[in-house]
This record gives structure tokens, sequence and C-alpha cells, in this order.
């Protein structure tokens, strides 16, 4: 079964004559008698019933015509989507990147994406999952990469990868081992995000093993930068937690030391947009190019 096949049928069916059909088609009347004929002959039964004015679906046709309604709306609308990406000659192109997304070689997303559209404005917003999330819900972001969980309703998840986070010290002894969280509640612990506190999804994770465990994770020293927690690390106020894309970066001080949590912990990466809502062609492109990046990062 073919698309040519089907939309001969199609078009069959909407004229009631194959002569119509044909002339909507563009081709003879012979070639579409002849596309509908293998059609009926690959499937041993006849989708229309022939001999009087107008063509009469059988059985066979009418259980076909909505899947062939489907299969060619899908293929018009792939065609659609291909055309709109050779043809992304203006408009802008608004997407959202998760917190430390240069540590995920997302740094360089503008830059390749300038390259491919140069007429296409970008609008990348770097904040937090969390408002990252809420941009997309609320439509003044089309798609964004976030850290999950977050707050989903209204939204199309789609996880992407993980990323394990770990304990981050320069006392040896603390890295010794596998921190329970146990362990991290008794830690002088140092965190970023400080502005969005525990609703960033990290320490949301952390936040419910904490009650589950019975305990409360309380942070002595709290800044809005990783880079900052890592310092005051390295300086040997306090421990912090990261994942392990900050920890192997260069950015991380060498006298920091990380070890796994005893029950692994992860960050999972993922794409958001609106529940059922069709990016513009260059939020589409330009969330593409960010996922490929993100996957096939070495």
């Amino acid at each position: 079964m073919t698309l040519k096949q089907l939309r001969a049928f199609l078009e069959a069916v909407r004229t009631g004559s194959f002569t119509a059909a044909a002339a909507r088609m563009g081709i003879t009347q012979a070639s579409v008698s002849e596309l509908i004929r293998k059609l009926e002959d690959e499937h041993g039964t006849p989708v229309f019933s022939r001999g009087g004015r107008r063509l009469v679906l059988t059985a066979a046709g009418s259980a076909l015509l909505p899947f062939a309604e489907q299969a060619v709306a899908a293929a018009d609308s792939a065609e659609q989507a291909l055309r709109s990406v050779r043809s992304l000659r203006g408009g802008v192109a608004t997407f959202g990147l998760l917190r430390n997304a240069a540590y995920y070689l997302l740094s360089d997303l503008a830059e390749h994406f300038h390259s491919a559209y140069p007429e296409v404005r970008i609008r990348l917003i770097g904040l937090n999952s969390v408002e990252v999330a809420s941009a997309v819900a609320a439509g003044t972001v089309e798609a964004g990469l976030v850290i999950l969980p977050i707050d989903d309703a209204g939204l199309r998840v789609t996880p992407l990868l993980r990323d394990e986070v770990v304990y981050a010290s320069t006392d040896p002894e603390r890295v010794a081992e596998p921190v329970t969280i146990s362990g991290l509640a008794n830690s002088r612990l140092i965190l970023y995000d400080a502005h969005y506190g525990w609703k960033d999804p990290t320490r949301r994770q952390l936040a419910e093993r904490a009650q589950l465990a019975g305990v409360r994770l309380e942070p002595w020293i709290e800044v809005e930068h990783v880079e900052s927690a890592l310092s005051l690390v390295a300086r040997g106020i306090g421990d912090t937690i990261v994942s392990r894309a900050v920890a192997e970066s260069g950015s991380c001080p060498p006298s920091v030391r990380t070890v796994s949590f005893a029950e692994p912990l992860y960050d999972t990466i993922a794409l958001v947009r609106r529940e059922a809502e069709v990016l513009s062609p260059a939020s589409r492109e330009l969330a593409r190019l960010a996922q490929r990046m993100l996957l096939t990062r070495d």
C-alpha cells in the first residue's frame, strides 16, 4: 500500500469518479484506475462498488477511509515540516535552557542555530527549571530543557537523559564511602539556586528522601551559582552536591572530590512543550538542535 494509492483512493471518494480524481491529481484516468486496482489486488477485496454513475464504497473501502485520511494527512504534515525548515527566513525562535546548560555543551547552541538560519532571531532563556516549565506552560516560551521533577500540568514531557548527582567535599573522610541522606543532613551543606530554594528539582528529590528518612536538610550557606558553591567547598567551608557534568568539568576545583549517594541520585533532563500545541518552525528546529547537542555530547 503506497501513499499514491491512498491519495487516488481519497480523491475518488471525494469526487465520486476516477475521471474527476484523475483531473484533481493531474494524471490520467487510466492511472487512477490502475492505482485502485493494485490496491484492491494486494488485499484481495474491492474498495468501490462499480456500475453506477457515482462510485460507492464497499465495507472494505469504508474501513480503509479513516486510516487513509490519517496517513495522507500525516504525510502532508511531514512534507510541510520539511518545507518550513528549508524556508526558515525570519521569525523568532524561543527556547528555555536548564540550569548549568553550559556544562552539557549547550553554550554554543545560539551560534550553531544562527549559522544555519542567520535570518531567524533567537530568544534563549536560561533559568532554573522551575521558571522554564512555568514559562512554557504560560506560552511565553515555546519549549525548553528542564531537570525533573517539575509541575507538569498542561505540558508534554519527554525525558532525554540522566546525569548522576554526587556529594562534593575536600575532606577525604567525607567522600570515603557513599553518602546517606542522614549523612547529608549532618554535613555543613552549601547549596546553590538560593532564589528557588526547595522548589528546585534536585532539592525536591533530596527533600523527599529526607522526609522519608525522618531527617531535615538545612543548608549552612545558600548561593545562586554552582561555581560559588564549589569555591566555598574548595576553601573547606562546607560540602555541596553537583551533577557529574559539573564535577568532571574544568570549573570544579582539583581539591574537590566527589562520591555517589548510597541510593544513587539522578538529574533527569527532559524536553517540555505545551500539550497539543504545534511549535513554530523556528522553535521546532531550535529544540531539535538542542536535543542533538545534548544527546551527542562527548
